[in-house]
Order: C-alpha cells, then structure tokens, then sequence
C-alpha cells in the first residue's frame, strides 16, 4: 500500500536516521542500506551509497578554483560527515544560509554563482517529495543539497570575513619586473599586512554548522567599515546608474580586507590616498591637507602600512641603478654634466670619492660603485626626507621640482611620494614642537650647504654665510607616526563627504575582472 504523501517525510526522515543513534562519534557518519529497508515506497528510499557517489559527481563536475570551492571537495573527499543533512532531514540551517545568500544580488553578485537557485529548487522537491526523474531521484537531490550548501556557504562566508579577492596576489603579480625564457620576477605593489584565511577559520566555519550556529557565525563574518555600509546603501540606492556600480562595488571589497591595523585606530597619523593625490595627517581633529605626486604608472608606488621614524634634512640621493643605466651610463667621462647634476661616485668597499676625471663607463656599470647626489638645493629629494621601514626603499620626501603640484596628474615619481609642504609635515610629525627643533630645522631647508657630507672634498668651498650651530642633519620622530599608503577611488574627504577619484593603476579595473568569479 502507498503511504499518503504527508506522512511520507516522517517515514523518511525515521528511516534514515534510526541506526545512527547507536553509533559513536558523529551521528551521521555510519549510514547503512539496513538503515532504510522497512521503506517499501521505492522513490522515497534513501541509500547513503548513492547519496554519497552524488556528492562525489558534483565534486568531479566543479571546475572552481576558489580557495573555497578546494576547501568544500577537500572536506568531502576526506570523508568527513555530512552537514546539512540531519535528524530533522534538512531543516531550517538551509533556509537560514539561503536567507544570506538570496541577498548577494546586493551585493552586486550573482546568486547563480553561489548555486542559490539550484539550491531552492532542490530544497522544494524534497519537501514537496517530487522526485519525478531520474536525475532528481531523492538520493541525487540530497547529494546535491550537501555539496551545494556547503560550497556556497563557504564562498560567501570566507568572502565576507576577508575579501573575495586576495590583494596580495593579485597586485603582486601583476607588473613583470624583468622576465626571461625561464623566470618572471614581478614588482612588489602590494604589502599591507593583512588577515588570509587558514585552515582553522574553514574548520570552525563547519563546525557552526553541525552546532546550528550559522546565523550568528555569518552576522559575525560581516564587513566591519562604517564605509562598507555607506557603500552597499549607494549601490543599492534606486538612483544609482550601473556606470556606477562596478567602482562601488571594488571600493567594498577594499573595505572587506581585514589589515591588522586601520588610521582610526591612531589619534595621530598619516594617509596618503594614491587616486586623490593627497596626504592628510591627523591628529585628532586636526587636519594638515597637501597635494602629492606618486609613482608612474611603470613605476607605481607601493601600498603599505608603517611608521615613520626619521627625518633626514638635505638627504643625499643614491641613484638607482635603473636610472643609471637609463639616464647616466653614456655621460661616462663628461665631468660637466656631473658637476652640473652635482652628481658623485663613492666606492662602497672604501667609502671613499672617486675623481671626476675617473669616472669612466667600466666604473659605472660596476655596482661596487654608488652614483650620488649631494644634498641640498636641486636634490631630487628636496630638502627633507620621511623615513619609514619598508622593502621597496620608497619614502616621502620634498621635491626640487615644485611644479608638480600645480598638475592635476600628479603621477611623476620612480615610486616615493613627493609632498607639497614638507616643512608643515616635519612640524606635524613632532611630539612636543619644540622651538628650537622646529627652528633648526626651517634654516637647515633654506641654508646653501652645499659640498656638505662630501667626504672632506677640498674643492667645496662653505659659504660664509652658512650657520653650522643651526643645521641639523636628522631628526628622529619619537613617538613614530604610522603612515598608510592606500589605494581608494571612493574615499571620505575632511568633511566626510564620499569623493570620487581617477583609476590612476587601473586597480579598480583588475578587482572588477577578478568579481567575474561571482557575477
């Protein structure tokens, strides 16, 4: 005799769970065919064999490459229990994912993507008990119905709590520095110390499941930025065209990227904002605002977090070595042009000046030998110098070339910043302002030292003028002021007003083409 269909569920749900209440360990791990052989319905009877070959299918058939998409077949292929398919059969922790997930067209994704509609169909038949075909046949849906849940669940989650996209691979690999038929070695752009996910975030994310504890675990895993949210409302907002959307949505995921240290976590500190061209230093409600120039789009500066420790007045500028084989290499021997640059070459095994007139190309290309200039008016760098640790050897720094500042593309340098009012910011990076600090260091910017640091060169004659009680070579900051070199084309000015900014890198576009993973 058939069963009636409403009394069916519970006739399975029995079935399938009655001889696991005598095992140890998971109740879900040791399902048998014993275990449904009083069903006697035939498209109602569950078979924990076919069930599992099922999710086997669906694990040789995804060809995602997602770190969560790997975690979801490791965990099956390891045999590990099932999660969603419980005493209850599959209850209200399904609906509780689809509930986040139905939303991640908000989100700007598509929920075909995280196999949201798959899932709701799946979900439908097995209430419903309509299995009418062989590829929808009870054992086939609930394959389905684990291996879905669990990869969807782990891509939004995993995407939520730390990004969708990792920066540090992305952008790290993405300018070749110098390539051969065997090696790539790319530029570093990316070296801001942030969260990843590890093993153990992908373990407890599945225990949250067994322990129906999802919906907390994924209000938990949520963006934490008051930008974030302001963001998602813009994206979201019926006024906004789609021309728009593809920058809020890259300048969300910068804001889901969980950095081990944030600018509002300080009272004093300072941003440099790369597409705004500007810095802003902060401290507490004060705010020194000035233009900036960057690196190039072949020389990009890098985004980082550090802190500022020193600052150097009238540095001088060790050439790299780019730039003299570019630049330099073919005024060998033309003493001129090194008197004119003020330009010298130190042997770095001596420390000792080489002589103009020794200055040959063989000297040049030897990299035991540094190209120098000296400090003072018409460095590269300017008069002063913002020191901070960091691997590419970029920093900020004044500029010989003040005109920059008037450009609206301020993209100029090899990589350093170059800051419009350097004096302001070497007074905002002191504690205590000490007056006569801030004193020497206004006379040593503005003094003539040049032939200063020259190694007691005898042709370089002081000028008379020259104070030598007033210059000061270097300051330390104390305590060091934490820099961040960010990159955001949708960022809060002074007033808290959203601006919007240029794609200078081209950063945005790279995110976007990365989302077509969720779109």
């Amino acid at each position: 005799m058939k069963l009636p269909k409403f009394f069916l569920p519970m006739v399975v749900v029995a079935a399938v769970f009655a001889s696991c209440r005598d095992h140890a360990g998971h109740p879900y791990q040791s399902l048998t065919l014993d275990s449904y052989s009083d069903i006697k319905v035939s498209e109602y009877k569950l078979n924990s064999t076919k069930i599992q070959e099922e999710i086997n299918r669906q694990i040789r058939s995804d060809v995602d490459s997602l770190t969560a998409d790997f975690r979801a077949r490791s965990y099956y292929l390891r045999k590990k229990p099932w999660l969603w398919i419980n005493r209850m059969g599959v209850d209200h922790r399904a609906d509780t994912l689809l509930s986040f997930l139905d939303r991640v067209d908000e989100l700007g994704f598509s929920k075909s993507k995280f196999r949201v509609q798959k899932i709701s169909a799946d979900l439908q038949r097995f209430r419903n008990l309509d299995f009418d075909t062989m590829d929808n046949e009870i054992n086939k849906v609930l394959g389905r119905l684990e291996y879905n849940l669990t990869k969807a669940y782990l891509r939004y989650a995993t995407g939520q709590r730390f990004g969708f996209i990792n920066p540090k691979y992305i952008f790290n690999k993405l300018d070749v520095h110098d390539s051969d038929s065997v090696h790539v070695s790319y530029r570093g752009l990316f070296a801001i110390p942030m969260q990843h996910p590890k093993a153990s975030f992908f373990d407890g994310a599945l225990r949250k499941v067994y322990n129906d504890s999802i919906s907390e675990f994924l209000h938990a895993v949520q963006p934490r930025s008051p930008l974030y949210k302001r963001l998602l409302a813009r994206l979201n907002n019926p006024e906004t065209n789609m021309a728009e959307k593809p920058k809020i949505m890259v300048n969300m995921e910068r804001c889901r990227w969980r950095l081990n240290e944030y600018p509002q976590q300080y009272a004093k500190y300072v941003l440099v904002n790369v597409p705004s061209f500007r810095l802003r230093a902060i401290d507490g409600d004060s705010v020194l605002s000035m233009r900036i120039g960057c690196g190039t789009l072949e020389t990009k500066t890098p985004l980082l977090s550090s802190r500022i420790k020193r600052m150097d007045i009238n540095p001088q500028w060790i050439i790299p070595r780019s730039i003299i084989e570019k630049s330099i290499l073919n005024h060998a021997g033309d003493s001129s042009y090194f008197a004119r640059h003020r330009y010298f070459v130190r042997d770095r095994r001596t420390g000792k000046t080489v002589s103009p007139n020794r200055i040959s190309r063989a000297v040049l290309e030897d990299r035991n030998f540094l190209v120098i200039q000296e400090g003072g008016e018409g460095n590269s760098l300017g008069r002063i110098i913002f020191r901070f640790d960091n691997g590419f050897s970029i920093y900020l720094h004044d500029t010989s070339s003040r005109g920059v500042f008037s450009r609206e593309d301020r993209g100029v340098s090899h990589g350093c910043v170059r800051v419009e009012r350097p004096f302001d910011l070497a007074v905002f990076l002191l504690e205590d302002k000490d007056p006569n600090i801030i004193k020497r260091i206004h006379y040593s910017m503005h003094a003539d030292v040049s032939g200063l640091g020259m190694n007691g060169r005898k042709d370089k004659v002081q000028p008379d003028t020259l104070d030598r009680r007033k210059v000061i070579g270097s300051v330390s900051v104390e305590p060091q002021v934490p820099v961040f070199i960010t990159y955001y084309t949708l960022y809060p000015n002074k007033d808290g007003e959203i601006e919007e900014f240029s794609d200078v890198y081209g950063y945005d576009k790279v995110i976007y083409r990365y989302f077509a993973n969720y779109r």
